[in-house]
């Protein structure tokens, strides 16, 4: 009999899975800060986890831990050099959320060029009468967008983005031009280069060393002031102090931070005061949709694996 933890609960459609395979059982711990997770962890064959931390010194506990399915596709909230030493597997819902967070970028980019929460609070607020003072909202039609990172949702959101006809440029290393031409955009090889000619820009790139405040102040200073930057990737790879410095004085037109470098964020940290800023607590993928397909992949990862079929763009090198 597999023992299964599921760290933290998903859709019931996940766990369904697993229930209707022989040989499985499962446990649910809430949080990753209940005590109970160093016992229970102890005696398991596999985990899933959303995204609480789990370091080392739970990890080094499952003496019969094979494998942690990620309910989703980062996976910084891991202790990857543990995994590694005790040759445990992660594996990522690499297909479940492209879509979800696709279209959160879109609703992101097209709230803050619009001006959302300013328009709308002036009519809420009985100042309909004063729509000829307020600032002008822009177009994206005919915009240049940079995608940094093509992966599946990079190559969700190019098909957006080409519906409202704007001129979509591509930044990752490891996709070819012919495969980024097939899908309309056009591949760049310098970011720091190309940002200067951009008046959006959506980051879809893991967290790394190379990639930790990939986007500074002396970058944002290169920037179009009509430019709005998106991350729905990992907070971290901006610098959020550079960030609200460059909102403050003008540099570019806003922003929108689907992630923090610190979750849930600092009650001291400026941009939760900053209005050209359009935040959401790390949620472009919960949709009703998404939130079933991540539970259903979560947990086929985790049969697949000990059936031998886990498909390897699924699980993540160490």
């Amino acid at each position: 009999m597999k023992k299964i933890l599921i760290i933290q609960d998903i859709n019931q459609k996940g766990k369904e899975i697993l229930s209707s395979h022989l040989g499985y059982e499962f446990e649910i711990i809430d949080d990753v800060n209940n005590p109970e997770l160093k016992k229970k962890i102890v005696d398991c064959d596999g985990a899933s986890l959303r995204t609480g931390k789990l370091p080392g010194e739970i990890i080094n506990l499952g003496k019969k831990l094979k494998i942690i399915s990620r309910h989703g596709v980062g996976y910084d909230n891991i202790d990857l050099e543990t995994c590694k030493k005790n040759n445990i597997t992660i594996a990522i819902t690499a297909t479940a959320n492209a879509v979800a967070v696709a279209e959160h970028v879109m609703f992101m980019l097209l709230s803050i060029s619009k001006r959302k929460n300013m328009y709308d609070d002036s009519v809420k607020t009985g100042n309909f009468s004063d729509r000829n003072k307020l600032p002008k909202t822009q177009e994206i039609w005919g915009k240049n967008i940079l995608i940094a990172g093509f992966g599946r949702i990079g190559q969700c959101l190019i098909k957006r983005c080409l519906g409202f006809e704007m001129n979509v440029f591509v930044y990752d290393p490891f996709i070819s031009s012919k495969k980024i031409e097939s899908l309309g955009g056009k591949k760049v090889e310098d970011l720091k280069d190309t940002v200067t000619t951009m008046d959006a820009i959506s980051l879809h790139i893991p967290l790394n060393q190379e990639t930790k405040n990939m986007i500074n102040l002396d970058l944002l200073k290169t920037m179009k002031k009509n430019c709005i930057i998106i991350n729905a990737a990992r907070g971290g790879i901006i610098n959020e102090n550079d960030l609200n410095q460059a909102l403050n004085e003008n540099l570019i037109f806003g922003a929108g931070l689907d992630v923090f470098e610190t979750e849930p964020p600092k009650k001291d940290n400026p941009l939760l005061k900053n209005d050209k800023v359009f935040l959401s607590p790390h949620t472009a993928a919960f949709t009703e949709e998404c939130m079933m397909r991540m539970a259903k992949e979560t947990t086929q990862n985790i049969i697949d694996f000990f059936d031998d079929k886990l498909e390897k763009s699924k699980i993540v090198k160490l």
